[in-house]
């Protein structure tokens, strides 16, 4: 099935399970079942040729649910090997129970070893699942490293084994997969972080649980699609004109940097500003007016001869190339100052990291990781090793509306659900882009 809009929290995916149970009465084995007839369903539509699997099963219902796609893969014609990583024996409830059944299909079982795994024209992990939260011990570790190094297709269930369910990143080591089925609800960790370079295609089933509407399960993040970008940016009427579109102000570009507002000002003319005005230092003008003469291109020594643009701004962007000199802080002021919705990107916010300021509402503020480190007080690191808990406080701390640049990127608003915007490429790493 499609891929849903809203993504959750484990805890809330482990709620939603315990929900099935105890309230609408499915058996956990039914609900493996389930996994299993989707695990293999995606497995042959991501494979359709392939007639050999070797499945790594660990001790938990991750496991369960390895050994009930190798017992349906079995009667489905294909050659099945399981690769117990745990011994069968130390399996409890129904892990144990579709370890039995699998075994008693006439399935084969064998201890886990690297040397096998070139057996299957694709490897299953179902190692570990989603209740990791430590990093991975060493035995497990070793497996995840063979799997890795197997030169063979890998197929995960749930969430790749190793990486962190809820803040998308390798606990010390971690399944690279081409693909991943999730089930009951999507994972956040599946889209943050590192989480889509081990996870792959992401491919979902609901197994047949209704998520209640009930405060508990909100969603944690919501998936931003096409049709919403769609909707922002309607058709325009035949008769409309560039003054029906906005007036959009950049300040930026101090010393030595005029590609920033001029990157910046010919996106604006791309996503369909009407009239754009860049105000940078004097010396940037030729350059800018040379490669871009659809922009409206000011050079100014001091923030009095920019009044003029602001007032006429419908918005104002500010910080691509500014710099951190006096007079970046002299038109970071005026800008700040002119009571007009704000973009704030780049040298803006480390020169509001380094002098502080108070929140407010009517700004959006664009930090890559680095930049969300200064403005918070802390590494780059810590940001990427919980991107959602990093926006939250930004955007306690600043008000407004905060996007979070990176793989996954996150927009969140006070009050709002953050949006996470999942496309985007490597192209944009360079100087100029926004990138780290």
């Amino acid at each position: 099935m499609a891929l849903p809009t809203v993504v959750y929290s484990t805890a809330q995916v482990r709620a939603l399970d315990a929900y099935a149970i105890e309230t609408l009465g499915i058996p956990g084995y039914t609900l493996m079942k389930r996994a299993g007839e989707a695990a293999l369903r995606f497995l042959r539509i991501r494979w359709p040729t392939a007639y050999s699997v070797v499945i790594v099963c660990g001790g938990g219902n991750n496991g369960g649910d390895g050994y009930v796609l190798a017992r349906f893969a079995q009667a489905a014609g294909f050659t099945v090997t399981v690769l117990a990583a745990v011994p069968p024996e130390k399996l409890q409830g129904d892990a144990r129970q579709a370890c039995e059944d699998f075994a008693s299909s006439g399935g084969r079982i064998v201890p886990f070893s690297p040397d096998l795994l070139g057996e299957g024209e694709v490897i299953v992990d179902a190692l570990l699942g989603t209740g990791l939260k430590s990093t991975v011990r060493p035995e497990a570790a070793e497996v995840i490293r063979a799997i890795n190094a197997a030169q063979r297709p890998v197929f995960s269930i749930d969430v790749p084994s190793g990486l962190d369910s809820d803040a998308g990143v390798a606990l010390g080591a971690a399944v690279t997969a081409d693909c991943t089925v999730t089930f009951v609800g999507l994972k956040t960790g599946l889209f943050i972080g590192d989480g889509p370079v081990h996870a792959g295609t992401v491919f979902f089933d609901d197994l047949e649980i209704s998520v209640p509407p009930t405060p508990e399960f909100a969603p944690r993040l919501e998936r931003i699609t096409e049709a919403e970008i769609h909707a922002a940016l309607p058709r325009r009427p035949r008769g409309a004109h560039k003054g029906d579109f906005g007036r959009v102000l950049i300040v930026g570009s101090g010393y030595g940097m005029p590609g920033a507002s001029r990157l910046a000002g010919e996106a604006c003319l791309r996503v369909g500003a009407g009239l754009v005005t860049v105000a940078v230092a004097p010396e940037n003008v030729a350059a800018i007016v040379a490669g871009r003469p659809e922009l409206i291109c000011l050079g100014v020594t001091k923030p009095d001869e920019i009044a003029e643009a602001i007032d006429r701004a419908d918005v104002i962007a500010a910080g691509p190339g500014l710099g951190r000199s006096e007079w970046a802080r002299a038109m970071l002021d005026a800008v700040l100052g002119s009571g007009k919705p704000l973009v704030l990107d780049a040298d803006a916010l480390n020169l509001i990291a380094e002098t502080g300021t108070s929140p407010r509402e009517d700004w959006i503020l664009t930090p890559h990781p680095g930049e969300a480190g200064r403005l918070l007080g802390v590494r780059s690191d810590e940001i990427q090793r919980d991107r959602l808990a990093a926006l939250d406080r930004l955007v306690a701390r600043y008000g407004g509306v905060v996007v979070l640049k990176g793989a996954g990127r996150l927009v969140r608003g006070p009050g709002r659900t953050p949006g996470l915007v999942k496309r985007g490429k490597q192209g944009g790493g360079r100087a100029g882009k926004g990138a780290v």
